[in-house]
């Protein structure tokens, strides 16, 4: 019964679309060796009959790496077969939560050749994700500041989302010669009309407000609350979904987005993003830009002409493929679409991409091809190939653990 209750409740889409008690388990030291600092960057609190993991690595915005991932794993496997241990909770220090995966570490083992150490980065975090999506407790995440890429990743398949005034939400992949994984290609697919699909092609940015709409969270609050609704949580003894549920709406405010929303704008948005081809996205765009000047369609025409223009063709695939897979088949095809992208057989621009918006910043990456017109079909479908005999999918527990649809 509890199991089919946390099915239930465990998927955003079916809802809108080590031991003891008070122990805390985080560590301090005014000198820290490598083996602290690694500790440090998953810390542990032990609330009553919850856990609270903290993700802090503020000064690099919570960048998900993979000593992050690796713990984040080892805990919550432990903690969903203690008895004593109801339900979870995932926050960020500083102000983010998680601004994805860490891009300049990953760019860094790609220059030195270091492959094996990026493909264990994805297989670790795609597993927690996927168990995340499949955890048979509870699971709140508090989005309190930026929530990108992989942020979204270890957050959104879990049962709540509490987004807040200062919550930040994108999956900027394509501005960097990437995709959307972590999940995205299944959770971006299914919200409302095509709005995954203006959201991964142009990375643009929504806000708590926004996300609470669409279905991206399932609650919202200011984050003045923050503090009050984690100590509320703290007291709860319960491993039930509607128990907790009752604590975050007593906390939750009601929101309507603004009249600047791409919310407001779904018409324009399955119009032009629901179109075949990218081509045909950007041309229907130029035709209303150029019809009403308004500014929200030169902005975005502005956005798509930034994104490489592989990393464009690729995404739309991927969300549109997304739709009609279940949550492990969108990782699992997501982790074949990565080794592909950053092996550089295809072309250089996620390299190229990280190098000119983080490394260097000078905003200005050459894409390899340069435009839409150049990028051929063949390109694209060498993306969503199976691997080599010699290299392994990625594996997922599904016998043990079934993912969602």
């Amino acid at each position: 019964m509890m199991q089919s209750r946390i099915r239930r409740s465990v998927s955003l889409f079916r809802r809108s679309l080590l031991h003891s008690n008070n122990a805390k388990y985080s560590s301090s030291s005014s000198s820290y060796g490598v083996d602290e600092i690694l500790d440090n960057e998953v810390l542990v609190e032990g609330i009553g009959y919850t856990r609270m993991a903290i993700l802090n690595r503020p000064s690099a915005l919570n960048a998900i790496n993979t000593n992050m991932a690796t713990r984040l794993h080892q805990f919550y496997r432990t903690w969903e077969d203690n008895s004593h241990i109801g339900f979870l909770m995932i926050k960020g220090s500083g102000r983010a939560f998680a601004a994805g995966g860490d891009i300049v570490a990953l760019y860094h083992m790609i220059k030195q050749g270091n492959m094996e150490a990026c493909k264990e980065f994805f297989r670790t975090i795609y597993s927690f994700i996927y168990l995340i999506g499949t955890y048979m407790k509870p699971h709140v995440a508090l989005l309190n500041g930026i929530t990108m890429g992989g942020g979204a990743g270890v957050s959104i398949p879990g049962t709540f989302r509490v987004a807040t005034d200062k919550t930040i939400f994108a999956t900027p992949e394509v501005l960097i010669g990437f995709h959307p994984d972590a999940g995205a290609s299944f959770y971006l697919s299914h919200l409302p009309g095509h709005l995954g699909e203006y959201l991964a092609l142009t990375g643009e940015k929504l806000n708590g407000v926004e996300m609470v709409t669409c279905g991206l969270a399932t609650h919202y609050t200011l984050t003045a609350r923050l503090p009050l609704i984690e100590e509320q949580l703290g007291r709860l003894v319960t491993d039930d979904p509607s128990v907790i549920e009752t604590t975050l709406e007593q906390y939750g405010d009601l929101v309507h987005p603004d009249s600047r929303s791409v919310l407001q704008r779904i018409e324009i948005v399955d119009k032009c993003f629901g179109l075949d081809t990218v081509e045909e996205i950007v041309d229907a765009l130029e035709v209303a830009a150029s019809e009403t000047k308004d500014a929200w369609c030169i902005s975005t025409l502005n956005r798509l002409k930034e994104a490489c223009p592989l990393s464009l063709k690729v995404s739309l695939r991927s969300i549109r493929e997304g739709r009609f897979q279940t949550f492990d088949q969108c990782l699992s095809r997501e982790y074949r679409m990565t080794l592909q992208g950053i092996s550089k057989q295809i072309s250089g621009d996620y390299c190229e991409g990280v190098r000119a918006r983080v490394i260097d910043k000078d905003m200005a990456p050459k894409w390899d091809p340069p435009t839409l017109e150049k990028v051929s079909q063949d390109m694209v479908d060498q993306y969503f190939l199976p691997l080599s005999e010699f290299e392994p999918d990625l594996e997922l527990p599904t016998k043990i653990r079934e993912a969602f649809s």
